[in-house]
């Protein structure tokens, strides 16, 4: 039987629904189990337990009633600590914020305690959501190996669904920092449309490439999330106003004429050996369901990292303005010097890296016009080791983000999701990206992937 902890969320969700568990007695077991992880995997900055258990309790009593409070209704889940929680601090992974502590809620933490959720604390993320892991927070490790990466600035939600901490993590992703994650850690990870959840109250990194979204452990489960956090949101004016269809309702449709196209001029280059072949057998395994897998002419894009590094780093440096004039001397060398990349960095070449973003976008979109979803890794790699990560230089840390950077440039939304393991036991994962809004086609195409797979309900962890 599946443990407890490792239970999906629409499984957990329903129990408590019936009556089956209690909402305190299941914050207490996720809180028990954070606990007793807390070295092994470094997931959270912040429990919180006494806000977690009267959550739960009023959940309960809100049962006990004949109320149900939402889809969410007593169910565990964490966030990323860029998002604002009232009287918690909002550290940002940053020495300088660790006293810093939010007067009002972001508008998804709003969402989530409307919809019945028990926030049991906030997750690990890098140095101001940009890269690097520093003291005291120190980086999240992988459930599946010390030895290994657990992801970019989302690692803490990554680490936390593949350690069982919770049933979903809300995450944030800039250039690659859900999809990483997801793909090292062996779960599964939404960058939705930019603008189809509110930043209103999250720490920003840089505002027209973030994107707000999910990890858990399958497409249902974000599926429900994402019915519950989605939509237009006054205190944000740059959330998109489209209705939030359904997520969940329009899952189990058949997949049978989905057109998948497969960029080989972009796999052709650096990709490892046994990740082409599992993502292969991914796509074998939709045609098999059904889908038209077809190669797909989308010439690569060499500059588009340096590109999507200046725009970054021009708004680091907007955003980081203050705060680091008064405590440079907190601040690691990689994020000191995006910060310094981006105040010094010519007008002429930001125009050129705005420009270059809305031709790309173009370009997509004109590809995409015959296929419903492009297929391609998250990363090139299996997960690299910590060493390696912490040894790239700029030119291999591109590399590492040529599959993610693209679809943020372009604003579409992109899932992650397992498709295969290493000889070493480690996770192999398949992107799956798609148009604008078209995340209800995205989340069944993985959701029906994942009905016939096993991949996603392996665990690293007792």
């Amino acid at each position: 039987m599946t443990p407890l902890h490792y239970q999906s969320l629409a499984e957990i969700a329903q129990r408590l629904r019936v009556g089956e568990l209690t909402a305190r007695a299941l914050a207490e077991h996720i809180l028990a189990r954070a606990a007793a992880l807390a070295e092994r995997t470094n997931a959270f900055i912040t429990l919180m337990p006494e806000a977690a258990l009267a959550a739960a309790d009023r959940a309960d009593a809100a049962r006990a009633e004949g109320r149900l409070l939402g889809p969410l209704h007593g169910v565990p889940v964490n966030v990323k600590d860029m998002f604002d929680i009232a009287g918690v601090p909002t550290t940002a992974g940053m020495p300088s914020r660790i006293d810093h502590r939010a007067a009002t809620n972001a508008t998804i933490i709003d969402r989530l305690q409307t919809a019945g959720a028990v926030i049991v604390g906030k997750v690990n993320l890098a140095e101001g959501v940009f890269g690097k892991y520093v003291p005291p927070f120190n980086e999240p490790l992988n459930p599946w190996s010390l030895e290994h990466w657990g992801g970019a600035s989302s690692g803490g939600s990554g680490v936390s669904m593949a350690a069982g901490l919770g049933y979903a993590s809300m995450a944030s992703d800039t250039g690659g920092s859900i999809r990483m994650p997801s793909a090292v850690n062996g779960v599964t990870g939404l960058k939705p449309s930019w603008g189809r959840i509110s930043r209103h109250g999250a720490f920003e990194l840089a505002g027209l490439l973030d994107h707000v979204g999910v990890i858990a452990r399958s497409a249902e489960d974000v599926a429900i999330m994402l019915g519950v956090v989605a939509g237009a949101d006054p205190a944000d004016p740059t959330t998109l106003v489209a209705p939030v269809p359904d997520y969940v309702a329009q899952l189990g449709q058949p997949v049978s004429g989905l057109r998948i196209g497969v960029p080989r001029q972009w796999l052709a280059q650096g990709v490892e050996t046994g990740l082409l072949d599992a993502i292969e057998s991914a796509l074998d395994l939709y045609a098999g369901l059904g889908a038209r897998i077809s190669d797909f002419s989308l010439a690569p894009e060499p500059e588009l990292v340096d590109r999507w590094y200046d725009i970054c780093t021009a708004h680091v440096a907007l955003v980081h303005a203050e705060n680091f004039a008064r405590h440079r001397e907190t601040y690691s060398e990689p994020l000191a010097l995006a910060i310094e990349t981006g105040r010094a960095l010519p007008v002429a070449r930001l125009q050129r890296a705005y420009r270059y973003r809305t031709e790309f976008a173009g370009r997509l979109a004109h590809a995409m016009a015959d296929v419903d979803l492009i297929a391609v890794p998250a990363i090139p790699t299996a997960p690299p080791t910590r060493a390696a990560v912490e040894a790239m230089d700029n030119e291999t840390m591109f590399a590492l983000h040529r599959f993610t950077s693209p679809f943020s440039m372009a604003g579409v939304p992109t899932i992650t999701l397992p498709c295969g393991v290493t000889p070493d036991g480690l996770p192999y994962a398949i992107q799956l990206v798609a148009k604008p809004l078209a995340e209800p086609m995205l989340l069944n195409a993985a959701h029906a992937f994942q009905k016939v797979t096993e991949h996603h309900r392996r665990f690293a962890l007792p």
